[in-house]
Parts: C-alpha cells; sequence; structure tokens
C-alpha cells in the first residue's frame, strides 16, 4: 500500500466463520502462545530486578512477543489472502522514512513534556552517568529492546486487530476499543498511577490518528520506540516505575505527581496530555489527508 494510495471501502459484511477464526488465531499466537515461553524466560533470570530493568530483560523478552506478534500477523495474512500492506504494514517500509520521521517526532514529544517540568524547576539533570564506549552499546541495545517493545504492541493493537475491527465498527470506533485495551494492558504495570493509563489510552488514540494519516504502522512505531528509548535510556527517567540499568543521564524530579509523573515517569504526568494534544495537532497539519480507510475492504 503505497502512501498516496488508499484502500477501497465497501459495506461491511456478516462476520463470518473465516473471520472469526482468523481473529482467534491471531490472538492465540499473539497472546497466548508466548506465555510459556516468557514465563521460562523470566525464570531464568531475564526479568526486571526490583525496580530496574535492562537491556538483557527487555530484549529477550520483548523480542520473543514480537516475533509471536510478527508471526501471527504474517500467518492470517496468508489465511486471508491478503498482503500485509492491507494492515498497514508493508514490509518494504519498516526502516522507510516514516519510520524515522516517527523517532523524530516521538524523541521531541517526550522531550517537550521534560523541558515543560524543567522550566517549571521541578526537574534537573544532574550527571552523565556513562561514558566511553558503554554510551554506544548501551544506546544501540536500548533501542534494540524498545524497537521490539513497539513491534509487539503496535502489531498487537493497531494491526490486524485495528484492521478487523474497521472491518465491522469503522475505523474510529474501533480505534477507540483497541486503545481501552492498550490502556488495561498496562494495568499490571507496578508503577503505573491513573494520569498514566489515561495518558496511554490517549496515546493509543494518537497512534491510530497516525497510522489513519500515514497509511502505515511505521510512523507510529517509530514514534513508540523513540519515546520508550528517551524516556529510559536518554533523560533516565523512571517509566512505569521502573529505572533502566545503563541510562545516559542520571535526572531527578520533585514535586506533585500530577506534574512530574511520580512513578509512571513523564508519561504520567498531566503536561503528557497537553503534549500529546499539540502532537495530534500537527500530526493533523503534518498530513492532512486520511490514508488508512474508514472501513476497509
Amino acid at each position: 500500500m503505497s502512501d498516496n494510495a488508499p484502500l477501497l471501502s465497501t459495506p461491511p459484511r456478516p462476520w463470518g466463520s473465516p473471520e472469526r477464526n482468523c481473529l482467534f488465531i491471531w490472538l492465540g499466537i499473539t497472546f497466548f502462545l508466548p506465555a510459556p515461553f516468557v514465563y521460562a524466560l523470566m525464570h531464568f533470570g531475564f526479568k526486571p530486578s526490583g525496580a530496574v530493568f535492562s537491556v538483557k530483560s527487555e530484549l529477550a523478552v520483548k523480542s520473543l512477543t514480537a516475533f509471536f506478534a510478527v508471526l501471527a500477523t504474517w500467518i492470517v495474512s496468508r489465511m486471508e489472502k491478503r498482503p500485509l500492506d492491507d494492515y498497514g504494514i508493508p514490509p518494504r517500509q519498516v526502516f522507510g522514512k516514516r519510520f524515522w520521521e516517527g523517532c523524530v517526532w516521538g524523541f521531541a514529544m517526550l522531550s517537550l513534556i521534560l523541558l515543560i517540568i524543567r522550566a517549571l524547576g521541578h526537574f534537573q539533570i544532574d550527571s552523565v552517568a556513562l561514558t566511553g564506549g558503554a554510551i554506544y552499546r548501551y544506546a544501540f541495545g536500548w533501542g534494540a529492546a524498545f524497537f521490539a517493545v513497539a513491534i509487539t504492541e503496535e502489531f498487537a493493537f493497531r494491526g490486524y486487530l485495528l484492521f478487523s475491527f474497521s472491518r465491522r465498527i469503522r475505523f474510529w470506533p474501533a480505534a477507540l476499543f483497541t486503545s481501552a485495551i492498550f490502556g488495561a494492558a498496562h494495568l499490571g504495570n507496578p508503577g503505573e498511577n491513573v494520569l498514566g493509563i489515561l495518558q496511554v489510552v490517549v496515546t493509543g488514540l494518537l497512534f491510530c490518528l497516525m497510522i489513519r494519516r500515514t497509511g502505515t504502522l511505521w510512523f507510529a512505531v517509530g514514534y513508540h520506540a523513540a519515546w520508550d528509548w528517551a524516556e529510559t535510556f536518554f533523560y533516565g527517567t523512571p517509566d512505569s516505575g521502573f529505572l533502566g540499568a545503563g541510562r545516559f543521564l542520571n535526572t531527578s524530579s520533585h514535586g506533585p505527581n500530577w506534574l512530574t509523573g511520580g512513578s509512571a515517569g513523564p508519561e504520567g504526568s498531566l503536561f503528557a496530555f497537553l503534549v500529546l494534544l499539540l502532537c495530534a495537532l500537527l500530526i493533523h497539519f503534518r498530513f492532512p489527508n486520511a490514508i488508512y480507510p474508514d472501513r476497509p475492504a
């Protein structure tokens, strides 16, 4: 699917058995089949230690879940006899211009939140935590880990699932539904708070807007990966209660949780919502035309 060639829309059809079977198979491979393998990895030491998580734990577990999310999407595409482009996942564009542009946006938006908190006197950079070759090793390691995170979550919540429900109930109701599930999936994170979960839901809707306007998941994947990379590695702030081992900067924040984000990190700040709204407005002007169809054929 090219950036300028929207899919054709057709009236909804009854949700027949083949479509239900595809959805059940996709759900099973994406969410249930990886479970014992993830448990085994975590049992053998690939898990967060206390309030710290590492490249080792994240890269191992998220690479596995990313593999199953991609595998499930590929399998249902073969069953439905569709190219992955129909789901907004053109393989040839994986590291294309939309992906890298998304990376710039993700880093910039997370930085803007911290800049606002810094301007109000509640965030500061204390020191540089890494030197020499360790900077590049951890930068690449965290980059790979968060690329796997982004692949897992974007394929799981805004790939085939968004496509499948858009066919039934149109794009934006499907976007709201999948974003609510996306938020619910983060409820188990130990450091999350109410604002943090709401931010996850709003971010899910923002990712859907990106997909709607660009016609591809790759912009959202880049944004997602760069946001997490900036939060955990570059600025060294909490992410849902965890700090990353091997962060570039040592930083600190003080003040009310609604302002700083507390244990959820800057994404739990009230200012995160303002930045996300600003981002949505900028996306609207940057990509004025809807490419992903309201109701895919």
